[in-house]
């Protein structure tokens, strides 16, 4: 691998992990594009995505470990590890371009929970976060996340923001599951043979620093513009998994 390679997979895992940080995403929505694009074969993208993400989230969740309700977080490990084995098992079967539609559909889905206590108070009032809606969200959240080599990190603070969550604290609780949920999938991938160590490790030292500067910044940031940037980001992965997809 040249040096100019080297430099590449470490910014796509450097931006990706910043990103992780700040929203609480595991950042495969925009680690699989970049490394694609960057002449990784897609399941081998996908293999890269998972063993990032428990690192990556691990010091994004670290940095943020007062925001983190415990309690959530093993409800959601619950039923998100079983959703993303679930997923990684189905990844490649199913045509790329129905995964991406769905995985379009659930994003706007997730992010009108955001703003769902606004835009309909009464509807949101009837919700209630117990412990099996969390577990069902979770699992299903990750089972699509996981077809396309996610952890349903992009998904899950949106999620919580619907169960009446703070924005900080959905993000921070995010990051803490997806280092659980991501792992669970790593075995299958490894099974394969689906993974580029060099790469891998490019974008993991990348990923590490990212999601420490991220953090950083998500901790200083209002609820308003976390819960913004949030949505934008959201949209914008959404509709590049289906660009790629096309």
């Amino acid at each position: 691998m040249s040096p100019a390679q080297i430099i590449i997979f470490f910014l796509i895992g450097l931006f990706a992990g910043c990103m992780s940080g700040m929203f609480g995403i595991g950042g495969g929505g925009i680690r699989i594009p970049l490394l694609n694009l960057a002449g990784v074969p897609l399941l081998s993208a996908f293999a890269i995505n998972i063993i990032v993400i428990p690192f990556s989230s691990a010091v994004g969740a670290v940095s943020q470990r007062r925001n983190i309700d415990k309690n959530i977080a093993l409800h959601m490990v619950a039923g998100g590890t079983l959703g993303s084995v679930m997923g990684a098992y189905l990844a490649g079967l199913i045509p790329t371009l129905t995964l991406a539609i769905i995985f379009v559909i659930v994003s706007i889905i997730t992010i009108l929970g955001i703003y769902l206590d606004r835009i309909a108070p009464g509807f949101s009032r009837k919700i209630v976060p117990d412990s099996k809606n969390i577990v069902i969200g979770s699992l299903c959240l990750n089972l699509i996340t996981g077809m396309r080599g996610g952890s349903g990190g992009a998904l899950f603070p949106p999620f919580l923001r619907a169960m009446h969550f703070d924005i900080h604290k959905a993000i921070a609780t995010s990051l803490s599951v997806t280092i659980f949920t991501a792992s669970a999938a790593i075995v299958i991938y490894w099974h394969r043979g689906n993974i580029i160590w060099l790469p891998t490790l490019c974008v993991l030292v990348g990923s590490m620093i990212g999601a420490r500067a991220g953090s950083k910044v998500s901790l200083k940031t209002k609820p308003f513009w976390l819960e913004i940037g949030l949505s934008i980001l959201t949209v914008a992965l959404a509709f590049l998994t289906v660009y790629k997809a096309l």
